[in-house]
């Protein structure tokens, strides 16, 4: 297993380091007031993405990328680094054209699109033009057992009609967002992992509501994570993603390297939240010592650091597994990063935040709102509950496997009955 970056990738993390130095965290003031006024997207998002793809650095995410399509067709063990130096601004992945959702959709049309589709969809979202959503969780069902997603997705003639409610639907609100892929249930009737099908639902459809914006943790997110309403909502047949029935196939074939993207922007936040830490133990002093002097502290930061190299390391694991041997090889080791990595988002931005006293629970510092989006990960892209089941069964699994191998280890005590 080679953690080894090749010189292209280490060319690649000097040049958007650089390019995050020199323009993307010079304009978080000003992104940041624009958005209080109420202006979204900010313009200096579009003109931070002009410059980046002028620069070559843009669809840094998607190996599978052909010649004539824009992009560097980095690995996922190459995208990884890339992904934590983006995270430490949360809006910044975005000027590289590689934010979520449209880097799963993108992976996803690139994969199964039609030609039809792929120029009305793809195409615009490659070049940065347009955004898109991934209309899966509903509010009715508990969506952490997928299989309870109940959207209904019904052929009428040359066309499908659909009808139910979604939410937590990043994305939905930005005037950009062109285009929702809903997952839904095609066929009641069938087998439990294929009910289900993805279309393609332009966000104009009539019958489509945008019915509010639901703040996480009393955060606001401009983009939304949106509560939608389809009554009734009408698209061609054409729209279809990939075959019917094969819904759950296609959300599998999404969610390695998007998990992948998501831990490995945590950590650019936790490795942002550690430097804070650090300062300000230099700076501030109690009780005539500075805060770095005191053993708490001390602790904090050096726990801080053991867990950031720990869970990257793991991360690369499984990015290097995915361009190895492919999704399912890494499945444990997904399910692994996606449960440790939320949580040292939470435990680093708490010791962070108690670092800094008052000032880390307001908007002088980021660590706060950093802090909520931890928490808020251990629930999106699955609950940690999910992928702790999913790790143990596959270890009970390995044990039932290699049931007595370990039984050689154990020495019990001698007993007369035995005898």
């Amino acid at each position: 297993m080679d953690f080894a970056f090749s010189s292209r990738a280490q060319a690649l993390q000097d040049r958007v380091r650089d390019f995050m130095d020199a323009h993307v965290v010079p304009a978080i003031g000003e992104w940041q007031r624009e958005v209080d006024k109420g202006v979204y997207p900010p313009q200096i998002v579009e003109d931070l993405k002009a410059l980046a793809k002028s620069e070559g650095l843009w669809n840094l995410f998607l190996p599978a990328l052909a010649d004539d399509e824009p992009g560097t067709r980095l690995t996922n063990m190459e995208y990884a680094p890339l992904a934590e130096i983006m995270g430490r601004v949360f809006w910044a992945s975005e000027v590289f054209n590689c934010s979520a959702p449209d880097t799963g959709n993108m992976e996803l049309l690139h994969m199964f699109a039609s030609p039809a589709q792929r120029a009305e969809w793809l195409t615009p979202l490659l070049e940065g033009d347009i955004r898109s959503c991934f209309a899966m969780t509903e509010p009715d069902v508990a969506s952490s057992d997928a299989t309870n997603v109940a959207l209904s997705i019904t052929r009428d003639g040359g066309d499908y009609v659909l009808n139910g409610r979604k939410w937590f639907i990043t994305g939905a609100c930005d005037p950009r967002c062109k285009v929702a892929i809903v997952l839904g249930v095609t066929d009641p009737d069938a087998a439990a992992h294929q009910r289900h099908s993805m279309v393609l639902v332009p966000m104009d459809a009539a019958g489509l509501e945008v019915v509010r914006n639901v703040p996480i943790m009393h955060h606001h997110a401009p983009e939304g994570h949106a509560e939608l309403l389809f009554r009734n909502v009408r698209v061609p047949a054409a729209n279809l993603l990939g075959e019917e029935g094969s819904g759950f196939a296609l959300a599998q074939a999404r969610l390695g390297p998007g998990r992948i993207h998501h831990c490995m922007r945590s950590i650019g936040q936790c490795e942002l939240a550690l430097e804070l830490m650090c300062d300000r133990s230099l700076e501030r002093k109690t009780f005539g010592r500075h805060l770095h002097e005191h053993g708490v502290v001390a602790e904090w930061i050096a726990l801080s650091r053991m867990e950031i190299e720990q869970a990257r390391l793991l991360v690369l694991k499984a990015a290097w597994l995915i361009d190895q041997q492919g999704n399912k090889a890494a499945r444990r080791e997904v399910s692994l990063i996606k449960a440790i990595v939320p949580r040292l988002q939470t435990s680093v931005l708490n010791r962070a935040i108690q670092t800094f006293g008052a000032a880390g629970l307001t908007p002088d510092t980021p660590l706060a709102f950093l802090w909520t989006w931890g928490r808020a990960l251990q629930i999106v892209d699955g609950p940690d509950e999910v992928h702790l089941r999913a790790i143990a069964r596959q270890e009970i699994k390995s044990a039932k496997e290699n049931a007595g191998r370990s039984a050689v280890y154990l020495t019990p005590p001698d007993r007369p009955d035995r005898k």
